[in-house]
């Protein structure tokens, strides 16, 4: 048996206004093309094994648990700030 702990990816999707919804869910091989295609398309990659754990339970369609709101947020804003994108208030200043 081996300890080798299997790689993972799961990939969410925000509108804006409902919870993030996981669209892409891969073990080994699958995470691997699941991480590369959301590079080329220049999604963000955010390596995190505890949260990962967590959002590999569930299956594509499903929303992300309520405890998982806060840091999957902080997740977005970031992402969104390495985008350029700043909420409307801050350029009404």
């Amino acid at each position: 048996m081996s300890d080798k702990k299997e790689k993972q990816a799961i990939g969410l999707s925000y509108d804006g206004f409902n919870a993030p919804k996981v669209i892409a869910r891969g073990f080994d091989e699958l995470a691997e093309e699941i991480i590369a295609v959301a590079k080329e398309h220049g999604v963000l990659v955010h390596e995190d094994p505890l949260l990962s754990d967590s959002l590999a339970k569930l299956n594509v369609g499903d929303e992300i648990p309520r405890e998982l709101y806060i840091i999957i947020a902080e997740i977005i804003a970031f992402a969104y700030l390495l985008d350029g994108k700043f909420p409307r208030q801050w350029e009404e200043g």
